[in-house]
């Protein structure tokens, strides 16, 4: 049935531009004769079917020279409400081949005539195009949607020019342009439109504009990101103008229509997102079977999405909830449905099961994400962290290894760098086995020993307990936003790109992306970590938030002061400061080389964390923990402590 469905739809979109073909080829051609007419009136030589010189008429001719003249170019498959520049250029060079086909023509019937053909090639080309700037005219004066809504774009010209010919119905209430760099004073016309002038006129522009209409300012340029354009919305939104963003071109297919959409929390953060390398990812992924623990969960379920638009032969999803897991597999019933999954109800702590789910799937890559997350709960509970963040990634990491997989890739944080937290000790615990088991992989057992990786970042936006999920729950009842100290500030990336860069990681620590200088790093206990950009201040996130809801902070909506909660830290680091942080040759990925424990030693110490925490003996487990990070500094309180070293410049700079 979608066989037959699929055929139908692309015969009835063939039969669709057929007909679009023939009625503009029918319309050119009439106009060709047309201005064969008129070039023939104006040249003085007899009207047409009169028996003159010309049997059959000019109209004839004209019509048959533009009409083989225009094949070449392309002209009959223009959609007339979309042409732009190069369309017109194509037009005039139609119109110059059928001047001279209709010239020799002429010729050929014995009358000379040398300034028809050009005549006539100038009133094709006339016509031609004044009929396909009307329609566009027409279109955008009678059928744009939105009323007398005006248009500020900020961009340059060529910005301006992509804005229109995407959304081509807003070209008559563009009333000028609002730049940055060179070329901005008010005068000049990039793209054929005034500057009103810079963007941090914006305010003085949007008040002299005055409020007898309704504006509207649409960021055209798609460098203006982060703080500029946070500048950009908070200005618009003094006067109560709504800011729009361009779409994502590269989501753009065919003659699809570009909607505007209002300015995304995304959008906000201080860096350019950065693309994967699809190839390499490829590579790695497909017709593999892969296994993901918490697949469930935000990264989890993301890894899960990403990974399944590369064709792996299976793909096991393993979760110990049961909606979660469910809600992936109907994601994944849409996008992948032919993809061969299976869902898997388990405890990453529970190690006969894990036995049992390894040797029946055999899975050749695994990602681990499956972790206790939120920091004070696992205050409130240390042993139960312990155990799923430590004990849990130890049993998967042992099974991988005894049954072939190739690779293990371990979803880490910027918590476990300085640890304050009991979930940042036990996945620094996590990232010390796995460096360790990596370490003896690489140095004696050979190529086919399963590799380790480790890849590091922070926040990941809407990830489960995060501030975002939280900030937007006290939007809708109406706040206090609560932030718990001004100074607090975090790594914030979008959870698609973090889930792709890990992917990236993955292939450039397994060997499916050469990186000479990563494998290097590798054999000396390197772990990935992930270009977050700069720090956001949580209460300028909060800010934000407040006014992409069309509030404004401090009246619509307040921010209240809650004070640090039990394991938190004022800011996270990505590496620590003995750390040498790498570039590679990914975009996006940097390593760091921590300090590696033998792995003898770390076993050692974790059998009595284990058994420790099964006993509930918290304060045990914490004194093992220390041990095998002596840099961990518990904060079960809440306590302030002084702004890490590095943050200073940094927390100058924001303020």
């Amino acid at each position: 049935m979608a066989t037959l469905s699929s055929s139908a739809h692309s015969l009835a979109e063939c039969l669709r531009m057929t007909r679009t073909i023939a009625l503009n080829c029918m319309l050119d051609t009439v106009l060709g004769g047309l201005a064969a007419s008129l070039a023939g009136w104006a040249c003085g030589y007899p009207a047409p079917m009169s028996g003159g010189a010309w049997p059959g008429g000019v109209q004839v001719l004209g019509m048959a020279g533009l009409g083989v003249a225009g094949w070449p170019f392309r002209i009959f498959q223009q959609h007339w409400r979309f042409a732009g520049r190069s369309d017109f250029w194509r037009l005039g060079g139609a119109c110059a081949l059928a001047g001279g086909l209709v010239l020799g023509a002429v010729a050929l019937l014995g009358a000379p005539a040398p300034a028809f053909g050009m005549v006539y090639a100038m009133a094709a080309f006339v016509l031609l195009a004044g009929v396909r700037g009307a329609y566009q005219y027409w279109r955008q004066g009678l059928r744009g949607p939105g009323g007398q809504q005006r248009v500020i774009v900020l961009g340059d010209g060529e910005d301006a020019s992509r804005f229109l010919a995407l959304v081509p119905h807003m070209g008559r209430r563009v009333a000028g342009l609002v730049l940055e760099g060179r070329q901005r004073r008010p005068g000049r016309r990039p793209g054929g439109l005034p500057v009103l002038g810079q963007v941090g006129d914006l305010r003085a522009i949007l008040s002299a504009l005055g409020a007898d209409e309704d504006w509207m300012v649409v960021v055209a340029d798609p460098h203006c990101r982060g703080r500029r354009l946070a500048t950009v919305l908070r200005m618009a939104h003094e006067s109560g103008t709504p800011v729009r963003c361009m779409p994502d071109l590269s989501a753009l297919t065919g003659t699809a229509r570009a909607p505007l959409h209002p300015v995304r929390l995304a959008d906000l953060l201080p860096r350019q997102p950065v693309a994967p390398d699809e190839q390499g990812l490829a590579s790695m992924l497909r017709g593999r079977r892969v296994l993901v623990t918490g697949a469930g969960g935000s990264i989890g379920a993301e890894l899960v999405r990403q990974i399944a638009r590369h064709g792996p032969a299976e793909l096991i999803l393993l979760d110990m909830g049961e909606f979660p897991l469910w809600q992936v597999d109907i994601d994944l019933e849409a996008t992948a449905p032919a993809l061969r999954r299976h869902l898997v109800l388990a405890d990453i702590r529970d190690s006969a099961r894990i036995e049992r789910v390894f040797a029946r799937y055999r899975p050749e890559l695994v990602f681990h994400a499956a972790a206790l997350k939120q920091v004070p709960m696992v205050e409130a509970n240390p042993c139960e962290g312990l155990l799923t963040n430590v004990t849990g990634t130890r049993i998967v990491a042992d099974a991988a290894s005894r049954h072939g997989v190739r690779a293990m890739v371990l979803i880490s944080t910027d918590k476990a760098v300085n640890p304050a937290s009991v979930m940042g000790v036990s996945k620094r615990i996590a990232e010390m086995y796995c460096q360790a088991l990596d370490a003896r992989a690489r140095r004696v057992g050979g190529p086919d020993a399963m590799r380790c990786v480790t890849v590091r970042f922070g926040n990941v936006m809407g990830s489960t307990g995060s501030v975002i999920p939280l900030f937007q729950h006290q939007l809708e009842r109406g706040g206090p936003l609560t932030v718990t100290d001004p100074r607090m500030r975090r790594y914030f990336m979008t959870v698609s790109e973090a889930v792709g860069l890990v992917l990236q990681a993955s292939a450039c620590g397994t060997g499916a992306q050469e990186d000479e200088l990563a494998a290097a790093l590798l054999r000396r206990g390197g772990v990935f970590v992930l270009d977050m950009g700069t720090p956001v201040r949580i209460m300028e996130l909060a800010r934000q938030m407040i006014v992409l809801a069309g509030l404004r902070p401090g009246h619509d909506v307040q921010i209240r002061f809650t004070g640090l909660r039990p394991g938190e830290k004022l800011a996270e680091d990505l590496f620590h400061s003995q750390e040498i942080l790498q570039p590679t040759g990914c975009p996006g990925l940097r390593m760091a080389t921590p300090r590696t424990v033998d792995l003898a030693q770390v076993v050692n110490i974790m059998d009595a964390l284990t058994v420790a925490c099964r006993q509930g003996d918290s304060a045990r487990a914490l004194e093992l923990a220390g041990q095998l990070v002596p840099e961990f500094v518990h904060n079960p309180h809440g306590m302030v402590t002084q702004v890490p070293a590095g943050q200073a410049d940094v927390e100058r700079n924001a303020s």
